[in-house]
């Protein structure tokens, strides 16, 4: 059990120090040790005297002074240590700056409360500091460097904010350099035992370092990847000419800060919603679900949400679209680009407010866009009553069938192997995408393998291709190329289709592919 303490007010550290005294006590009552596995310190070492006595203390004292006669060996600590509130890390003198942010912190209330309380949530537990399973933290676990955990950026933030060793505020380049490598996988909010959410610190930060300032070329190239991708339509054929041609290529990637040893990805002939619009109106006395669109799904890969609609209408529903050409924004935070976020989700607000009142299900199929509908949205818009409903009606096609539909799949006989997307797995759960999957009767394993490293935007980016190589080569990208050519691949994000396609020469499906395999031998309805 940990027990938090106001440490910021002189109430609060005498209760604190008063209730240490009187703990200490207890527990040397019953026998037992101030000990921890973590040794004494300073939190402790002025109470050994209550478990040892004067006379063992003074035995310390006698050996100390034996090795360190000039008292230099981190003095303070166990012997004559200093008291138990002193040189705290936060204490009465902490007055942090009030700061205007982009996102509201509504789950940091405290005195301070927002960004300043959410620097000081990492108590050095270290549980980022690990290379053997979870997802916590990539960029750590491909560089082993402290700066690159998620305790050394929450460390560096909170100095920042002190002006203490941190020089410069939002335009720390020491911050900055330690931010750049974090993949916002969001990990760190569910795997960190103070739920420390370093993705949201990330955006947060660039926004004020980039602002009245030019961003990176691939800040532009891909954090408007929706603007590009309208224009794209207009002839795919033509940009992914330019986009794949020898030389050609090279000169895109360069311009727009992508790696040269990535591939681009290729713009579909005919988007998902052209697509849609021209088929026939289906099951108009069905329930109605809104499929959401992405740009992703929409300009890249229409096959996903082809094959979504056909497992929704099999599920018995009417599948519709919003209305419009909308975008999440997910890309933009990666790059601090949090107005034009801000704007794109008074959009989204403004042509679902109908589908909102009447408590539509939203629906959708890559987990970083359906992560901002359920933690972007509502932290950037603060106390918006339609946002929070929105959040609460927003679903992932996993999810939205088994909790809402309970859908019984037809059975589907093979071996498949599972990664599951960052988002995926830290805010929205894994949970009913191993359950569907279960229920097709799919021999399937999922992997322990983190992140893939591709995380959006990141391994296109020309300086982070082998950070992201590096990552994905930790478990996914071996596990895929040792995998039988009939065991499927599955992976319900656009990075990691194209991480595992591009480095590990697999395709991989996304779960309502799956479904759909299954589908078409059983042409009724369930």
């Amino acid at each position: 059990m940990r027990v938090s303490f106001d440490l910021i007010t002189e109430n609060g550290v005498r209760n604190y120090g008063e209730f240490v005294e009187r703990a200490a006590d207890l527990v040397v009552s019953y026998g037992g040790s101030l000990s921890g596995e973590h040794g004494d310190g300073q939190a402790r070492g002025e109470l050994l005297g209550r478990m040892y006595g004067p006379e063992l203390m003074e035995a310390f004292r006698e050996f100390k002074r034996i090795w360190d006669p000039d008292w230099k060996m981190n003095p303070g600590k166990k012997i004559d240590a200093n008291a138990l509130d002193a040189d705290l890390r936060l204490g009465t003198d902490y007055h942090p700056p009030k700061l205007k942010t982009h996102f509201s912190f509504p789950e940091q209330q405290g005195a301070h409360g927002g960004f300043a309380e959410a620097t000081t949530l990492c108590v050095g537990v270290s549980k980022c500091r690990k290379d053997e399973n979870g997802t916590m933290c990539p960029s750590y676990m491909a560089t082993r460097e402290e700066m690159h955990s998620t305790r050394g950026r929450t460390r560096l933030l909170f100095e920042m904010l002190r002006g203490d060793p941190m020089k410069g505020g939002w335009r720390s380049e020491p911050v900055k350099e330690a931010l750049d490598l974090c993949l916002a996988c969001k990990a760190c909010k569910t795997e960190c035992p103070m739920n420390v959410d370093m993705a949201t610190y990330k955006a947060e930060f660039l926004a004020h370092y980039y602002e009245g300032r030019l961003r990176p070329r691939s800040a532009y190239a891909m954090g408007w990847i929706h603007r590009w991708a309208k224009l794209a339509r207009l002839a795919p054929g033509l940009v992914n000419f330019f986009n794949q041609a020898p030389g050609i290529s090279s000169a895109v990637k360069f311009f727009g800060g992508i790696a040269q040893q990535r591939r681009m990805p290729s713009f579909a002939t005919q988007t998902f919603t052209d697509w849609f619009r021209k088929r026939a109106l289906q099951d108009q006395d069905k329930p109605q679900v809104i499929l959401w669109p992405d740009t992703l799904s929409n300009y890249f890969h229409p096959r996903i949400a082809q094959a979504a609609v056909e497992v929704l209408e099999h599920a018995g529903y009417q599948v519709i679209l919003p209305e419009g050409k909308l975008c999440c924004g997910r890309p933009l935070y990666d790059f601090g680009m949090l107005d034009s976020a801000r704007s794109l989700l008074n959009q989204i607000l403004t042509a679902l407010r109908p589908h909102i009142a009447a408590g539509t299900p939203v629906i959708g199929l890559e987990p970083s866009c359906v992560s901002v509908f359920r933690d972007e949205m509502t932290n950037l818009l603060g106390d918006n009553p339609e946002a929070q409903k929105l959040k609460r009606q927003t679903f992932l096609l996993s999810e939205f069938l088994v909790q809402k539909a309970d859908y019984r799949p037809p059975q589907l006989k093979r071996k498949a192997l599972v990664h599951g997307h960052c988002h995926h797995k830290s805010v929205l759960k894994f949970d009913a995408e191993q359950e569907l999957l279960a229920r097709t009767g799919l021999d399937f394993h999922v992997l322990d393998s983190g992140c893939c490293g591709m995380a959006g935007s990141f391994g296109f980016e020309a300086d982070k291709y082998e950070v992201s190589a590096q990552i994905g080569e930790r478990v996914l990208l071996p596990a895929v190329r040792h995998a039988s050519a009939d065991t499927l691949i599955i992976a319900n994000g656009f990075s990691c289709f194209q991480q595992i396609e591009q480095l590990a020469g697999r395709r991989a499906l996304h779960i309502a592919e799956v479904l759909q395999m299954a589908i078409q031998p059983h042409p009724g309805k369930s």
